[in-house]
């Protein structure tokens, strides 16, 4: 229901698609197409002491997080797993996605994000990075992406990260938390989804083995060429526009995960993980009345309700465990969980089960 009054009227103008809501998302958009093609906030940069416009659009970018983060605490100010994961992102953007780079850029050190991996972070298995890094950040590059990033996702699902740990995912559950509920659940997002961020993941893995291999055949001029173009490549489409343009400008419009859901290789790659990890979302069997608050507010558009009434408990590639599914539904249907065992209302089921069994198969002695 709209609120009588000029600030709730817009209030949901800007957060169902209206008229400032399209507004906004030019708006978003606009920014960063001016930061990644044009110079215009160099000055701004120097202006302010920043040196850089890469500087001011993260510095920018991490007080954005923190004030959006504090309207997102207060929100949910009374679930402990909203307050625990919304403080955590915001600590990763604060100290490892802003001041601990700053800090080694200060210090004439090369500029290191450690909450990034490959293949989020693809430019940190380039051959001409490593060579320039020292052994530690190689060795913690390699060993955070082949090793920590696939255990800690069998263990805890892709939620240690896409929701507890990345910038992006910080920004959208800090900054785009307000249009969450925007983000399709048809059919047809669905399939788009699967082909477009597995087919992402792909083209991740392939320009980082053109790059290597560039790097180890410079005889071949055409394959260093080749490498050189599809890292270009990759850096305009991927980066500037799938996952800055369009993936935060169009938080107004198309919900909060568009570059998470449909072009994220992380996402995909901790998706694949997940499938067969321990992480799940519990449904408690016949108590779901189908309001469907828990799909309107998935922002990864998984229709969480017909698996509640289905009494099917799931896990699913795309979800990011942020946990609001649980949050909005009334009856505490919902539950995350990471497990290694049977389903507990299976198991509380097996005796009689098994007592049913033995009971037929007993009276069908008794017939004969």
């Amino acid at each position: 229901m709209i609120q009588p009054t000029l600030l709730g009227k817009l209030h949901h103008d800007v957060t169902h698609r209206g008229v400032t809501a399209w507004l906004l998302a030019v708006l978003i958009t606009g920014f960063y197409l001016v930061l990644w093609f044009t110079e215009h906030l160099q000055p701004v940069a120097e202006a302010v002491g920043l040196g850089s416009k890469w500087t001011l659009y993260s510095a920018a970018y991490t007080v954005v997080m923190v004030v959006a983060g504090g309207f997102v605490a207060v929100k949910y100010r009374h679930n402990r797993y909203q307050l625990v994961r919304t403080a955590s992102v915001v600590f990763f953007q604060v100290s490892f996605g802003f001041a601990i780079p700053q800090l080694l850029k200060f210090m004439s050190a090369p500029e290191y994000y450690f909450s990034y991996f490959w293949p989020l972070k693809i430019d940190y298995f380039y051959p001409s990075n490593i060579i320039q890094q020292p052994l530690p950040l190689v060795i913690y590059s390699f060993v955070g992406a082949l090793v920590v990033v696939p255990v800690l996702g069998i263990f805890f699902g892709k939620r240690w990260y896409c929701s507890w740990v990345c910038g992006c995912g910080g920004l959208a559950n800090t900054f785009g938390d307000p249009w969450r509920q925007l983000s399709s659940k048809t059919l047809t997002s669905w399939k788009i989804e699967k082909v477009s961020i597995h087919s992402m993941l792909v083209i991740t893995v392939f320009t980082t083995a053109v790059s290597i291999l560039s790097a180890l055949l410079p005889q071949d001029v055409a394959l260093a060429e080749t490498g050189a173009k599809t890292r270009e490549l990759y850096l305009l489409v991927v980066t500037a526009i799938l996952a800055g343009a369009l993936g935060t400008g169009l938080y107004p419009v198309g919900g909060t995960r568009v570059w998470c859901r449909f072009f994220c290789p992380m996402a995909a790659f901790l998706g694949l993980i997940q499938k067969f990890g321990r992480y799940r979302i519990r449904v408690k069997e016949d108590m779901c009345i189908s309001c469907g608050m828990c799909s309107t507010y998935c922002e990864m558009g998984i229709d969480v309700r017909a698996y509640a009434q289905a009494n099917q408990s799931f896990t699913r590639a795309s979800c990011v465990g942020c946990g609001l599914c649980a949050e909005v539904c009334p009856r505490g249907v919902l539950r995350l969980e990471n497990v290694s065992r049977q389903d507990p209302q299976q198991v509380s089921r097996l005796p009689i089960i098994q007592e049913d069994w033995k009971g037929s198969a007993s009276c069908t002695s008794c017939r004969h």
